[in-house]
């Protein structure tokens, strides 16, 4: 195999918003699992120790920021890199994923897949 692909985890309700941020990353040589609602996001972060997560507030059963809290809390869990993808753009609700330990908080209107595919490698390629 050699090549060690990176995991990212995309928790996103919106099948449309996952399957187009999966086939841009997929592109970009990620391997991409996806949930589409917070029980089932925590579930495969556990699971699958992504190496990074995207994580949409507003999600069914649990929203991101009780996924979060969960992630943060666990041991295995809590260092992997969580980017809060929301079309939530209040300085509130930024500066509370800030605040639980989000590292870092994009308004999904203001990104195309391109840009997210692009600015995710800074947090995984060292």
């Amino acid at each position: 195999m050699g090549e060690d692909k990176k995991k990212i985890l995309i928790a996103e309700d919106d099948k449309m918003i996952s399957s187009m941020y999966k086939v841009k990353l997929e592109q970009e040589g990620f391997i991409i699992l996806e949930a589409d609602n917070g029980s089932q996001a925590l579930e495969i972060a556990i699971k699958e120790m992504p190496d990074l997560i995207m994580l949409d507030v507003m999600m069914p059963q649990l929203d991101g920021f009780s996924v979060l809290q969960e992630l943060m809390m666990n041991e295995g869990t809590k260092k992997i890199p969580v980017i809060m993808l929301t079309n939530l753009g209040t300085d509130e609700d930024k500066q509370k994923g800030e605040k639980m330990g989000a590292t870092d908080y994009w308004v999904k209107a203001n990104f195309t897949p391109a840009q997210i595919g692009e600015a995710i490698k800074k947090y995984l390629v060292k």
